[in-house]
């Protein structure tokens, strides 16, 4: 009988554990699983080597477990929810720990996977998650005893060469003409948005101002392309009527929020996006809007308390030098209210020439989407 029950795989079993090396000295980090909690695992980089020991412990002590092999992989993979069936494994190496045959003891194996390429960064969204996990299994007739234990993977760059300001003009033709001002493009993950908003033309009854970051997730191609849009932080900027000729400062900190390095066609199965979306409501609550793509990117941490206070320094000396002693909140009429600018009749015409104005979009009150096509109120057109 014994013999019967351990052909079908339904006598000894085994509990697997996996060790890691450095556990004590590692870095761990957060992410989501796939309910929405928050999880902390082994913090890994791209070229790390990983490595251990697996740990199988009997259940039956004197009693034998046959089986057909015992294999440990490192796998990296995207699973998009809505095709649960097939998960895209991008990285995959296997190890094989003992050969088929019987364990009557308790036994651990030691691993290694030599500078692993981790070319993604972990990532858990609305409709995909990207991650990296090593799998142990001991195969047997019937069925395979498996674990698994997940890895995070951050992926880290350097400061970019450019780095050049966002600038433009956006309004609503002959009612509204606003312009502004970011003082870069690309951020890393505990940045500051530093920047300025001039209104050069005010004609609609402004009550209300302010701006958010919005992480868009695209996954998918064709007829399954899926987007999600998320708010993740939103400031109000302004409470309160504007003139022509005030400029209004802003400063958004990005450190403590949870933000990703933007992702572009990872693996042609996602892409992750951030946008700054500055809002305007009229006292009809009418809301106007206009997006604007930043890059976000993570720096690496390995760097002298003395470099990152000259890194501080630098930095706030360039902010100042460009925008001034500024804070959330101020308003800064300077220089008679026009920051230096030659804004002609109404804030219409610079030196006698047409100014080209970049269309603004009013919310669709029908649809409910922020994707319209750009009308001001009582469908007045947007500019050209």
């Amino acid at each position: 009988m014994s013999a019967i029950m351990s052909f079908f795989g339904f006598g000894q079993g085994a509990e697997i554990d996996i060790v890691l090396d450095g556990t004590e000295t590692r870095k761990m980090a957060e992410i989501k699983s796939e309910d929405g909690k928050k999880e902390r695992h082994l913090l890994y980089y791209d070229g790390e080597t990983v490595s251990g020991k697996v740990n199988v412990t009997l259940k039956k002590p004197g009693s034998r477990l046959e089986h057909q092999g015992i294999k440990i992989e490192f796998i990296g993979q995207i699973e998009l929810y809505y095709d649960r069936g097939n998960h895209h494994e991008f990285t995959s190496l296997v190890k094989e720990l003992a050969r088929p045959g019987e364990l009557t003891n308790h036994v651990s194996y030691p691993f290694e996977f030599l500078n692993v390429e981790k070319p993604f960064e972990s990532y858990t969204g609305s409709n995909v998650r990207l991650r990296y996990f090593l799998r142990v299994t001991i195969v047997r007739r019937l069925s395979d005893i498996v674990r698994e234990v997940d890895l995070v993977v951050h992926t880290l760059s350097s400061y970019p060469e450019m780095n050049n300001s966002i600038k433009m003009e956006v309004g609503i033709e002959e009612c509204l003409h606003i312009e502004f001002e970011y003082n870069k493009s690309k951020y890393h993950l505990k940045d500051v948005i530093v920047g300025k908003i001039y209104f050069l033309l005010v004609r609609i009854k402004i009550k209300h101002m302010e701006i958010a970051i919005i992480r868009r997730e695209t996954t998918g191609s064709g007829p399954n392309m899926y987007t999600e849009n998320e708010t993740i932080a939103k400031y109000e900027i302004m409470d309160g009527a504007p003139v022509r000729g005030e400029s209004i400062p802003i400063r958004v900190f990005l450190a403590g929020y949870d933000l990703t390095p933007t992702m572009r066609d990872i693996n042609k199965k996602f892409s992750v996006r951030y946008f700054l979306n500055l809002v305007l409501m009229d006292e009809e609550d009418r809301r106007y809007f206009k997006q604007q793509e930043i890059t976000l990117w993570r720096k690496g941490e390995k760097t002298t308390r003395k470099g990152i206070q000259q890194q501080q320094q630098q930095q706030q000396q360039n902010l100042t030098t460009r925008f001034g002693n500024i804070s959330i909140g101020d308003r800064n009429s300077s220089n008679g209210g026009n920051d230096g600018r030659s804004s002609g009749e109404d804030g219409e015409k610079e030196d006698g020439r047409e100014k080209q104005v970049n269309p603004m979009t009013r919310e669709d009150e029908e649809s409910g989407s922020e994707e319209g096509g750009g009308f001001g109120p009582k469908g007045v057109p947007a500019g050209e």
